[in-house]
Protein backbone atom coordinates (compact mmCIF):
# COMPACT_ATOMS: atom_id res chain seq x y z
CA UNK A 1 0.00 0.00 0.00
CA UNK A 2 1.64 3.30 -0.66
CA UNK A 3 2.10 5.53 2.14
CA UNK A 4 1.22 8.94 1.43
CA UNK A 5 3.40 10.04 4.20
CA UNK A 6 6.55 8.82 2.73
CA UNK A 7 9.17 11.15 1.79
CA UNK A 8 9.20 11.46 -2.39
CA UNK A 9 12.60 9.84 -3.48
CA UNK A 10 14.70 10.48 -6.58
CA UNK A 11 17.43 7.95 -7.69
CA UNK A 12 17.37 4.27 -9.07
CA UNK A 13 16.73 1.12 -6.99
CA UNK A 14 18.06 -1.41 -9.93
CA UNK A 15 19.86 -1.47 -12.84
CA UNK A 16 20.96 -3.82 -14.90
CA UNK A 17 19.47 -7.96 -14.38
CA UNK A 18 21.12 -9.20 -11.37
CA UNK A 19 22.16 -12.54 -12.16
CA UNK A 20 21.21 -15.70 -10.08
CA UNK A 21 23.83 -16.00 -7.55
CA UNK A 22 23.15 -12.50 -6.51
CA UNK A 23 19.40 -12.88 -7.08
CA UNK A 24 19.67 -15.79 -4.63
CA UNK A 25 21.67 -13.92 -2.02
CA UNK A 26 18.99 -10.99 -1.89
CA UNK A 27 15.91 -13.79 -1.59
CA UNK A 28 17.65 -15.58 1.27
CA UNK A 29 21.01 -14.48 2.62
CA UNK A 30 19.58 -10.37 3.13
CA UNK A 31 17.11 -11.47 5.35
CA UNK A 32 19.40 -12.86 7.59
CA UNK A 33 21.39 -9.33 7.92
CA UNK A 34 18.25 -7.29 7.54
CA UNK A 35 16.89 -4.03 9.22
CA UNK A 36 12.97 -4.62 9.19
CA UNK A 37 10.06 -3.24 11.32
CA UNK A 38 10.76 -5.60 14.03
CA UNK A 39 14.28 -4.57 14.65
CA UNK A 40 15.24 -3.28 17.97
CA UNK A 41 17.84 -0.33 17.81
CA UNK A 42 19.98 -1.58 20.53
CA UNK A 43 23.30 -1.69 20.71
CA UNK A 44 23.61 -5.30 22.58
CA UNK A 45 21.17 -7.01 20.48
CA UNK A 46 21.58 -5.75 16.90
CA UNK A 47 24.74 -7.57 15.53
CA UNK A 48 25.56 -10.91 15.90
CA UNK A 49 28.90 -10.15 17.69
CA UNK A 50 29.54 -7.77 20.65
CA UNK A 51 30.62 -4.33 19.96
CA UNK A 52 31.85 -1.09 21.25
CA UNK A 53 30.56 0.90 18.84
CA UNK A 54 28.20 1.77 15.85
CA UNK A 55 28.62 3.38 12.78
CA UNK A 56 26.06 4.26 9.82
CA UNK A 57 27.07 4.45 5.97
CA UNK A 58 23.95 6.22 4.26
CA UNK A 59 24.23 5.58 0.59
CA UNK A 60 27.26 2.17 0.60
CA UNK A 61 26.63 2.51 -3.24
CA UNK A 62 28.48 -1.08 -4.35
CA UNK A 63 29.31 -1.58 -0.65
CA UNK A 64 33.22 -1.81 -1.05
CA UNK A 65 33.74 0.42 1.59
CA UNK A 66 31.03 -0.71 4.01
CA UNK A 67 32.86 -4.26 3.40
CA UNK A 68 36.26 -3.05 3.91
CA UNK A 69 35.90 -1.08 7.16
CA UNK A 70 33.08 -3.75 8.62
CA UNK A 71 36.34 -6.29 8.28
CA UNK A 72 39.39 -3.86 9.25
CA UNK A 73 36.76 -3.09 12.47
CA UNK A 74 35.77 -6.38 13.90
CA UNK A 75 34.59 -4.33 17.24
CA UNK A 76 32.34 -1.80 15.30
CA UNK A 77 29.00 -2.49 14.20
CA UNK A 78 27.79 -0.97 10.44
CA UNK A 79 24.07 -0.38 9.84
CA UNK A 80 24.68 0.16 6.17
CA UNK A 81 21.80 1.93 4.16
CA UNK A 82 21.07 1.81 0.28
CA UNK A 83 18.26 1.54 -2.07
CA UNK A 84 19.50 0.57 -4.81
CA UNK A 85 19.83 -3.24 -5.02
CA UNK A 86 22.25 -4.12 -7.74
CA UNK A 87 24.36 -2.39 -4.92
CA UNK A 88 22.92 -4.10 -2.28
CA UNK A 89 23.77 -7.29 -4.28
CA UNK A 90 27.21 -6.52 -4.67
CA UNK A 91 27.93 -5.80 -0.89
CA UNK A 92 26.52 -9.71 -0.01
CA UNK A 93 28.24 -11.09 -2.10
CA UNK A 94 31.88 -9.14 -0.89
CA UNK A 95 30.51 -10.54 2.36
CA UNK A 96 29.76 -14.24 1.87
CA UNK A 97 32.17 -14.29 -1.26
CA UNK A 98 29.13 -16.31 -3.49
CA UNK A 99 29.96 -14.78 -6.90
CA UNK A 100 28.96 -17.55 -9.14
CA UNK A 101 25.32 -20.07 -9.37
CA UNK A 102 27.94 -23.37 -8.62
CA UNK A 103 28.61 -21.94 -5.15
CA UNK A 104 24.78 -21.53 -3.97
CA UNK A 105 23.77 -23.51 -0.69
CA UNK A 106 20.98 -23.14 1.73
CA UNK A 107 24.17 -23.09 4.04
CA UNK A 108 25.23 -19.51 3.02
CA UNK A 109 26.96 -18.04 5.34
CA UNK A 110 29.36 -14.75 5.83
CA UNK A 111 33.26 -15.19 5.00
CA UNK A 112 35.00 -16.86 7.80
CA UNK A 113 37.41 -13.97 7.94
CA UNK A 114 34.57 -11.59 8.99
CA UNK A 115 32.58 -10.84 12.24
CA UNK A 116 29.09 -10.88 12.05
CA UNK A 117 28.91 -6.92 12.42
CA UNK A 118 26.98 -5.87 9.44
CA UNK A 119 23.03 -5.12 8.83
CA UNK A 120 21.71 -3.66 6.05
CA UNK A 121 18.72 -1.70 5.61
CA UNK A 122 17.35 -1.56 1.52
CA UNK A 123 15.57 1.89 1.71
CA UNK A 124 15.34 5.42 1.85
CA UNK A 125 16.87 6.08 4.88
CA UNK A 126 14.64 8.80 6.00
CA UNK A 127 12.13 5.83 6.43
CA UNK A 128 14.66 4.38 9.29
CA UNK A 129 15.08 7.90 11.33
CA UNK A 130 11.84 7.24 13.42
CA UNK A 131 13.10 3.99 14.34
CA UNK A 132 16.74 5.04 15.47
CA UNK A 133 17.06 6.12 19.33
CA UNK A 134 18.30 9.29 20.02
CA UNK A 135 22.41 9.79 20.77
CA UNK A 136 22.48 5.75 19.22
CA UNK A 137 25.24 5.91 16.32
CA UNK A 138 29.26 6.88 17.23
CA UNK A 139 29.88 8.03 13.57
CA UNK A 140 27.87 8.44 9.82
CA UNK A 141 29.17 8.47 6.59
CA UNK A 142 28.00 9.90 3.94
CA UNK A 143 30.12 8.94 0.86
CA UNK A 144 29.95 10.77 -2.76
CA UNK A 145 26.42 11.38 -2.37
CA UNK A 146 24.84 12.38 -5.89
CA UNK A 147 25.47 16.11 -6.18
CA UNK A 148 22.05 17.10 -7.97
CA UNK A 149 23.96 19.83 -9.67
CA UNK A 150 21.22 21.61 -11.29
CA UNK A 151 19.90 24.55 -9.60
CA UNK A 152 16.51 23.19 -9.70
CA UNK A 153 17.21 19.96 -8.23
CA UNK A 154 19.19 21.54 -4.84
CA UNK A 155 16.28 20.23 -2.69
CA UNK A 156 17.11 16.99 -3.37
CA UNK A 157 20.92 16.50 -1.52
CA UNK A 158 20.97 14.86 1.40
CA UNK A 159 22.98 17.43 3.24
CA UNK A 160 19.89 20.07 4.18
CA UNK A 161 18.43 21.20 7.26
CA UNK A 162 15.89 18.75 7.79
CA UNK A 163 18.64 15.65 7.08
CA UNK A 164 20.55 17.37 9.23
CA UNK A 165 18.20 17.83 11.99
CA UNK A 166 17.62 13.99 11.96
CA UNK A 167 21.64 13.57 11.72
CA UNK A 168 22.27 15.47 14.74
CA UNK A 169 19.57 13.35 16.90
CA UNK A 170 20.80 9.96 16.25
CA UNK A 171 24.59 10.74 16.37
CA UNK A 172 26.04 11.29 20.46
CA UNK A 173 27.66 14.56 20.94
CA UNK A 174 31.00 14.17 19.98
CA UNK A 175 30.47 12.00 17.32
CA UNK A 176 31.51 12.22 13.93
CA UNK A 177 29.29 13.10 10.35
CA UNK A 178 32.14 12.17 7.03
CA UNK A 179 31.44 13.31 4.22
CA UNK A 180 33.23 12.95 0.75
CA UNK A 181 32.52 14.08 -2.83
CA UNK A 182 34.23 15.43 -5.56
CA UNK A 183 31.27 17.73 -7.33
CA UNK A 184 32.44 21.25 -7.50
CA UNK A 185 28.79 22.54 -6.63
CA UNK A 186 28.18 19.51 -3.52
CA UNK A 187 31.47 21.07 -2.05
CA UNK A 188 30.40 24.31 -1.77
CA UNK A 189 26.98 23.21 -1.01
CA UNK A 190 28.19 21.23 1.96
CA UNK A 191 30.58 24.05 3.21
CA UNK A 192 27.82 26.44 3.37
CA UNK A 193 25.24 24.45 4.92
CA UNK A 194 27.43 22.64 7.40
CA UNK A 195 28.29 26.10 8.57
CA UNK A 196 24.86 27.15 8.94
CA UNK A 197 24.13 23.96 11.36
CA UNK A 198 25.13 25.18 14.60
CA UNK A 199 25.08 21.15 15.74
CA UNK A 200 28.48 20.69 14.07
CA UNK A 201 31.72 22.08 13.82
CA UNK A 202 34.09 21.19 11.34
CA UNK A 203 37.38 19.79 12.94
CA UNK A 204 39.49 20.40 10.15
CA UNK A 205 42.96 22.80 11.04
CA UNK A 206 44.79 23.05 7.80
CA UNK A 207 44.22 22.95 4.44
CA UNK A 208 45.88 19.33 4.01
CA UNK A 209 43.25 17.91 6.60
CA UNK A 210 40.04 17.80 4.32
CA UNK A 211 41.74 17.07 1.06
CA UNK A 212 43.21 14.02 2.11
CA UNK A 213 41.93 10.80 2.51
CA UNK A 214 41.19 9.37 6.38
CA UNK A 215 43.61 7.26 8.04
CA UNK A 216 40.98 4.56 8.41
CA UNK A 217 40.09 4.88 4.59
CA UNK A 218 38.76 2.07 2.22
CA UNK A 219 38.73 3.25 -1.26
CA UNK A 220 35.11 3.03 -3.36
CA UNK A 221 34.79 2.40 -6.63
CA UNK A 222 33.12 5.75 -7.52
CA UNK A 223 36.53 7.80 -6.31
CA UNK A 224 38.95 5.40 -7.92
CA UNK A 225 36.59 6.13 -11.22
CA UNK A 226 36.84 10.03 -9.85
CA UNK A 227 40.30 10.12 -9.67
CA UNK A 228 40.61 8.95 -13.10
CA UNK A 229 38.57 10.87 -14.51
CA UNK A 230 40.65 14.05 -13.13
CA UNK A 231 38.06 14.89 -10.14
CA UNK A 232 39.78 15.84 -6.87
CA UNK A 233 37.75 14.35 -3.66
CA UNK A 234 37.36 15.66 -0.27
CA UNK A 235 36.57 14.69 2.50
CA UNK A 236 34.97 16.63 5.35
CA UNK A 237 34.41 15.84 8.87
CA UNK A 238 32.10 17.27 11.07
CA UNK A 239 31.86 16.88 15.17
CA UNK A 240 28.55 17.10 17.02
CA UNK A 241 29.21 19.36 19.15
CA UNK A 242 25.59 19.58 21.34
Amino acid sequence: MFDMNAPKFFGRRKGRTIRKAKSFLLEHFLKRIQITEQTVFEKDKLFGVSVKEVHLEIGFGDGAHLAGISLNKKDIGFVGVEVFQNGVAHLLTLMTGVKDAEHITDEVSILPERADNVRIYDDDVRLLFAKIPDGFFDKVYLLFPDPWPKKRHADRRFINPDNLKELSRILKTGGILQIATDHPIYKRHVLRTMHECKDFVWTAKTFEDWRKEPEDWVETKYQQKAIKEGRKPVFFEYKKCV
